[in-house]
């Protein structure tokens, strides 16, 4: 298990019991109370709702929660670690700043046309638009596709998938009034012209998007918006 702060750290075993049913998340708890005290991670849920608990398991980022260690030991053995492209402050605990400043950067906010002393907008779930909308708002921002993207690791200013994501689901959003802007900062240097098409951000998302089909379609509105001279 890494052990360690932005200044330096290393691996470090720890010998631990094997018990029915056990999560990765249990076994860095036991770790924490029964060896450690000093070891930092985060979780809250516990049951695969926040995200929180995202780590580097064996190599690949996982939820420590919904992952039990009879699925991933390997010869009687695990590796954790921090999840990548993200600073470490302490131990298994990244600094996800940059992760949501990306968001920020995408226009991620809703903007809505309508006050709320108006009446709620009514909307069908059968139109194409909003069906693609939904296909990409279980975003929790756990930043598992932040950590499993090889773009990111290359390329500091790029915005991510799960930014991306997150921009495509608003732009396909009919009660939004940000479009034009929005698809602005998405076509910039740091934005969806940068994605390979890897599919890992679709391979590990733990609620299976596929940000990777996200960013696609963002590639597609923004050429025909620069085509139109909207860009």
């Amino acid at each position: 298990m890494w052990r360690g702060d932005v200044r330096a750290g290393e691996l470090q075993q720890f010998q631990v019991p094997q018990q029915e049913n056990q999560t990765i998340l249990d076994l860095v708890t036991w770790i924490q109370r029964e060896i450690d005290p000093g070891l930092s991670y985060r979780f809250s849920c516990r049951v695969g709702m926040c995200g929180s608990c995202a780590m580097t398991i064996n190599g690949i980022p996982r939820w420590a929660c919904r992952t039990h260690v009879q699925k991933v030991v390997k010869h009687n053995s695990l590796t954790i670690e921090p999840l990548r492209n993200m600073p470490v402050i302490r131990d298994l605990v990244c600094d996800m700043n940059e992760f949501f400043a990306r968001w920020k950067q995408a226009e991620g906010q809703f903007r809505g046309g309508k006050s709320r002393d108006e009446s709620v907008v009514r909307l069908s779930p059968d139109t194409p638009g909003r069906q693609l909308a939904n296909a990409a708002i279980e975003c929790i921002n756990c930043a598992i596709c932040y950590a499993a993207c090889d773009v990111v690791s290359w390329n500091e200013s790029y915005l991510g998938p799960a930014a991306l994501n997150r921009a495509w689901s608003l732009l396909n959003d009919e009660r939004d009034r940000y479009q034009l802007p929005r698809l602005k900062a998405v076509a910039s240097g740091a934005g969806c012209y940068n994605c390979h098409s890897h599919q890992s951000c679709a391979r590990y998302c733990p609620n299976e998007l596929n940000p990777t089909a996200s960013i696609a379609g963002l590639k597609r509105m923004a050429t025909m918006a620069a085509l139109k001279g909207e860009l």
